[in-house]
């Protein structure tokens, strides 16, 4: 089950950057990269629907479509 979710990335002072999300309230992430706060965020993104599909929890997420437009980050 493939879901959209949107990711607000922060770079802050110290350097390092925040991920967080207003569709799925909990997720913070934080990496020393763009990349590296989205794989984080991916990664507790999945735990956190896991935790809410145990206790049947469900968060109102746009479900994948066939289109959509999807930031790439490459670092060179």
């Amino acid at each position: 089950m493939e879901k959209i979710i949107n990711i607000h990335i922060e770079k802050l002072p110290e350097g390092v950057y925040l991920a967080t999300s207003e569709d799925m309230p909990g997720l913070v992430a934080q990496g020393r990269t763009a990349i590296e706060s989205l794989e984080i965020a991916r990664d507790v993104a999945r735990k956190l629907m896991e935790a809410r599909a145990e206790r049947r929890s469900d968060l109102k997420l746009s479900p994948l479509g066939d289109s959509f437009d999807y930031p790439l980050i490459v670092s060179i």
